[in-house]
């Protein structure tokens, strides 16, 4: 199809833009990932999506597209985690940590990586999973291996600087068959916005406000369950499980974020834990984070 009739949609002022359907959108995302349209072509559909903004239909368009070029390989028993691909920038990474708390759990953590995408110049997960030494139950994914097609679109999209709809539907891959998973969300408009994209590709969706767009909990923060059509919402407060760790607001470098994930505080190996109990919690394994954190204590 002509590619210009999807600028056309979202370009073309508030009176003009329409939305795609949901086969207009796995369209588009598939010519992007075929490079068979101009990068200047791809670049403005991008911002103009964003502005315009997306909708529920395109998102699972674009993600359907993605399910065509993404080379799974399956992970039983295990938890996908979604993270933002434009890194953390203040706070060291917590999951190296929290799969050493569930060794001994049988639930196996995944994660993917790639090269920075923008819009925050953080560490990237890609670099603190090539810089430890992983656990039999943590599984690193690079998405230049699994899905090429969109791992070649970065130089586009840090050229372009700004967040798109790629940065939301990019987090949660399924490239391990998973059957639950857990992202991170900034803003509370966008539970709904994963769970009608997302909740039917998983036996357990789980959103949490976490620290810096991560599926991490640094402190006190919301926990959204989806099962299936229904949602639970939770508080989780580190302090009421005697965690008083303290979140860093100034900018780190990778050796600093390493050095705490390789020599961790007490505190830190606490805040971990929480991590470990919540992960058991949405992946069934416990029926309360409580109970996880009381089992992961013992």
């Amino acid at each position: 199809m002509d590619f210009f009739k999807y600028i056309h949609a979202v370009g073309t002022g508030e009176k003009g833009n329409r939305d795609l359907t949901l086969q207009e959108a796995k369209d588009m995302m598939e010519q992007v990932l075929k490079q068979e349209v101009y990068p200047e072509q791809a670049a403005a559909f991008l911002l103009g999506w964003r502005l315009k903004p997306e909708t529920t239909d395109e998102f699972r368009g674009v993600v359907e597209a993605c399910d065509g070029f993404i080379k799974e390989m399956p992970v039983a028993n295990s938890l996908e985690l979604g993270y933002p691909f434009d890194g953390k920038a203040n706070n060291p990474f917590i999951f190296p940590l929290v799969a050493k708390m569930l060794e001994n759990s049988e639930l196996h953590l995944v994660v993917t990586g790639d090269d920075l995408a923008p819009a925050k110049a953080g560490i990237t997960l890609k670099e603190v999973a090539t810089n430890i030494e992983r656990g039999k139950n943590l599984h690193y994914f690079d998405r230049a291996d699994f899905f090429k097609e969109m791992h070649d679109l970065t130089p586009l999209r840090m050229r372009l600087g700004l967040r798109t709809g790629l940065n939301t539907i990019e987090k949660l891959t399924k490239v391990a068959k998973s059957e639950y998973a857990i992202t991170g969300v900034f803003h509370k408009p966008f539970v709904k916005k994963y769970i009608d994209a997302f909740a039917d590709r998983y036996k357990r969706l789980a959103l949490i406000q976490g620290n810096e767009g991560t599926p991490e909990l640094f402190s006190k923060g919301r926990l959204w369950i989806a099962d299936g059509s229904d949602v639970e919402e939770i508080i989780v407060d580190p302090e009421y499980y005697g965690v008083n760790y303290t979140k860093s607001w100034e900018k780190i470098s990778l050796e600093e974020s390493l050095e705490q994930i390789n020599n961790p505080s007490d505190e830190f190996l606490k805040l971990a834990r929480l991590n470990a109990a919540v992960y058991l919690f949405v992946a069934q394994k416990a029926k309360t984070i409580e109970e996880a954190y009381e089992k992961l204590n013992g």
